[in-house]
């Protein structure tokens, strides 16, 4: 049947195709369902982004990551992975969205936006960057709030807000400060994140230095307006001219997917899936979760580097409950 699988995995993230790889060559069958374009999260990813680690730390199916600088950037990852999807011919399915997962005794029944599957294994890989964290404030609605962001050019000699100081935010508003915009950064914090790639904390401390971008410390944002945004700062409420207002103050798994398919999430944070961190199986048996969706809200735990190893232990588990 051309709708009977081995394993079936949701995501066609790096990890998703890691997982398909290691299905391949231990000789299973597989097929990759994805909602969007081929790694979807990495091509929402802003357009001149550096990614924080080396391009060997991205690599996946033993296949070199080659690049001309230290540090690869977003375009040089989105053609990589589209060559390992291209080299190892993965069973891939992109624009097709699983809509549910049930187990039926020893086999999963799924339906995707366009067929239904059957599967005797699924592996969840949807990361984490679909949804944003809302604030919940007046004004998050209006068209120049973006909970992403994509390239410097569009906010060239805006008034521009900038929540957060994570590497997105701070990119954000360096990358805007240098195409004209007046940064603002609001920030709940009293500094910049130590977890600001270290070649990119020392600009933004010294553009902050030299008043060259403002930023309000221990504040939060309490109201957005056609042409101003309200500040909750130390000293009072503070009212300032506004254009656009980048709220990049992280993202979130679908929880509601999960829950949905039956996997077990605790009600409070950090809302961490159920699973077996030996094994990456859920509380289904014969449903694994794989990459940054194990974390939770918890979304610094997991990366490409350190999760890609979950497509062996998962297969290795699925082999040996096969055996």
């Amino acid at each position: 049947m051309d709708n009977y699988f081995d394993v079936l995995i949701i995501g066609a993230g790096p990890i998703g195709l890691a997982c398909g790889i290691e299905a391949q060559q231990q000789g299973l069958s597989h097929i990759i369902l994805e909602k969007g374009c081929l790694v979807n999260s990495l091509y929402n990813y802003p357009i001149n982004m550096t990614f924080f680690s080396s391009s060997e730390r991205l690599e996946i199916g033993n296949t070199p990551f080659v690049t001309t600088l230290p540090k690869p950037k977003r375009a040089e990852a989105l053609e990589y992975y589209r060559r390992i999807n291209d080299k190892f011919k993965l069973n891939t399915k992109l624009f097709e969205e699983v809509l549910s997962v049930e187990k039926n005794e020893q086999l999963f029944s799924i339906k995707s936006s366009k067929k239904a599957y059957f599967a005797k294994s699924v592996i969840v890989a949807t990361g984490f960057y679909d949804i944003p964290m809302l604030l919940n404030i007046p004004g998050e609605n209006l068209d120049k709030v973006s909970h992403y962001y994509k390239d410097p050019h569009y906010y060239a000699n805006q008034h521009v807000l900038v929540i957060g100081a994570s590497n997105s935010s701070v990119d954000a508003a360096l990358e805007t400060y240098r195409k004209g915009a007046k940064v603002t950064m609001v920030v709940r914090s009293n500094e910049i994140s130590p977890r600001v790639k270290y070649w990119v904390k020392p600009d933004i401390e010294n553009r902050i230095a030299f008043k060259e971008i403002d930023i309000h410390y221990l504040s939060t944002l309490s109201e957005i307006g056609e042409d101003y945004a309200i500040l909750n700062t130390p000293a009072g409420q503070k009212k300032i001219k506004n254009d656009f207002v980048l709220a990049l103050t992280g993202y979130r798994p679908n929880f509601d997917f999960l829950k949905k398919i039956g996997i077990h999430i605790p009600d409070q944070a950090p809302m961490i899936p159920t699973h077996d961190p030996e094994t990456m199986e859920t509380n289904i048996e014969g449903l694994y979760l794989a990459g940054v969706v194990c974390g939770g809200l918890n979304t610094h735990l997991w990366f490409i580097e350190n999760s890609r190893v979950h497509a062996e232990i998962i297969l290795n588990h699925i082999l040996g409950r096969t055996a």
